[in-house]
């Protein structure tokens, strides 16, 4: 499989796609007047403890209190009692729950126990000043997600201060390896039950297969410099004040996404490219060399079609090869995907025809997800299969087409409904909503009142205003197409109005006023 990533820098906004098969498959996008928070450690306050909900809001210096459960509170009576349970829930944690990469949370040490959580009054207080980290962005009306269960991502690990525990990414199959892997990390972090320097739990990442000890080494020892750092900042900073702030955008690409399957990186500013390269040859000098400028007069994203598929991204109907297509419907409590055989008419039978629209959706709707960065609760409404086999074979298309998403999810079986139920792990908004925002006109809603129903609408208006003011004439201004049906069409039931009321009517058309928009002036 051919890929690239392409990096897109303008002076406030920085763009990195991933290329696969000359297809894009991912979007990341970093504006400079609103980068996300997510990794970001703060020291924050207690705003209010919410005793109700086990939650508390913390200010922490954004536009909005962030909220902090119970859950999600460090607690050492907490930690399990033999560092090996820890060991293995840390270990389907990494990947399991989406390796640590762009805009993903960074991973905690869960409990490996269920434990009883302590009541959230017990746990905090008003006016506390505490050290959380951002897990997942400010989306919609909500605030910032927060723990106070710090984790540090590097390039090969993943620092956890609070844990003495060494796990390894289950994406890492081969036994030889991941002990070769563990004992490496274990000898370079002076053992589990070493003394002198602080100890710390480490998670070894996908991208630590076959690297060597001083690779590791290296890596230990920045995110050593890192919490030292932080432990520094956490005792002179103010509440509000932002003590460890993640990598840029390009530089989070080069840590997470570039592999060694990885063809090229091409970046379109001399500048930036030189930046990655220097980060590169430090923490990956293997995969310096795939980093390039580019320098050609068409801009990177149109020579690979990538403004194209953005457009096309937010669209809700997404054409398939063989003629049929998705109705995609993103929505607050969830995203619902339909598929339609549209012109597809096969060439055996139905029910062919349907597994094998099926089958080309399924791949459709994992790359739409990615590239989309839909998350939360999706509904996936296949056409209705008759053969239990072919709904194993669209549901296995559909989890291996997954299988290289980032972010973690999760399949069920087709319901009684025939429906596909599956969640996607979201940190922040989708790519609609950072690109887009609601329609002026209809506020979102996707439809907009009919004239007619704009013009009922202007009549009882009328009818009210006369009946709270005395006036002798009014005046009606609004969209040209509704004024235009009132003089047309409505001008019997104008007529009539005038003689019920005694008054005269006269309407105005405003281009500036939208459809649903009018006034009901008294002269």
């Amino acid at each position: 499989m051919s890929e690239e990533i392409l990096v897109n820098v303008t002076p406030r906004e920085t763009r990195v796609a991933v290329v696969e098969n000359g297809m894009l498959q991912e979007l990341h996008i970093e504006r400079g007047w609103r980068r996300g928070v997510v990794g970001n450690i703060y020291k924050g306050r207690v705003q209010r403890v919410m005793p109700g909900m086990q939650a508390a809001f913390v200010e922490i210096g954004l536009d909005r209190a962030a909220f902090l459960h119970a859950n999600d509170i460090f607690r050492a009576t907490a930690a399990p009692s033999s560092d090996s349970a820890l060991e293995t829930v840390l270990e389907s944690a990494v990947d399991g729950e989406g390796e640590p990469v762009i805009a993903a949370p960074p991973v905690a040490p869960p409990t490996a126990q269920p434990q009883v959580v302590p009541s959230i009054t017990e746990l905090l207080r008003e006016g506390q000043e505490i050290v959380v980290q951002v897990v997942k962005d400010p989306i919609g009306s909500k605030g910032a997600r927060l723990t106070t269960q710090i984790s540090i991502p590097s390039r090969y690990l993943v620092l956890l201060p609070q844990s003495k525990v060494i796990g390894v990414s289950s994406r890492i199959e081969d036994d030889a390896e991941r002990q070769r892997l563990k004992a490496l990390v274990s000898g370079q972090n002076g053992g589990m039950s070493g003394s002198g320097a602080a100890q710390h739990g480490y998670i070894v990442r996908t991208n630590a297969e076959g690297q060597p000890a001083e690779a590791l080494a290296e890596d230990i020892a920045y995110l050593g410099r890192a919490w030292a750092l932080i432990e520094q900042n956490v005792r002179t900073a103010g509440v509000g004040h932002c003590i460890y702030e993640d990598l840029s955008l390009p530089m989070r690409a080069v840590r997470d996404l570039i592999r060694r399957d990885v063809e090229k990186v091409k970046v379109d500013s001399r500048e930036t490219c030189d930046r990655l390269r220097a980060f590169a040859a430090q923490y990956m000098p293997g995969l310096a060399e795939k980093i390039e400028h580019y320098g050609g007069a068409r801009p990177v994203f149109d020579l690979y079609g990538v403004e194209d598929e953005i457009q096309r991204a937010l669209d809700k109907e997404v054409p398939l090869k063989s003629g049929g297509y998705l109705v995609i419907d993103q929505t607050e409590a969830m995203t619902t995907v339909d598929v339609n055989t549209g012109s597809f008419l096969g060439q055996r039978n139905l029910e062919e025809t349907v597994y094998r629209t099926n089958l080309e959706a399924a791949q459709a709707v994992a790359r739409q997800l990615r590239l989309r960065n839909l998350g939360g609760i999706i509904i996936i409404d296949f056409i209705d299969m008759v053969d239990p086999e072919h709904r194993r074979q669209v549901l296995r298309t559909l989890e291996k087409s997954l299988a290289r998403d980032h972010a973690k999810t999760t399949v069920y079986d087709f319901s009684p409904l025939g429906l596909v139920e599956m969640t996607r792990k979201r940190t922040i908004e989708s790519l609609q909503r950072q690109l887009s925002e609601p329609c002026h006109e209809c506020g979102g809603r996707g439809t907009l009142k009919t004239a007619e129903t704009v013009t009922y609408e202007i009549f009882r208006e009328i009818t009210r205003a006369v009946r709270q003011f005395e006036a002798p004439r009014l005046l009606v201004i609004a969209s040209p197409k509704v004024v235009a049906r009132i003089t047309d069409e409505e001008s019997p039931a104008v007529a009539e109005l005038e003689e019920f009321l005694g008054k005269s009517i006269r309407f105005q058309a405003d281009e500036q006023y939208t459809q649903e928009q009018f006034d009901v002036v008294l002269l």
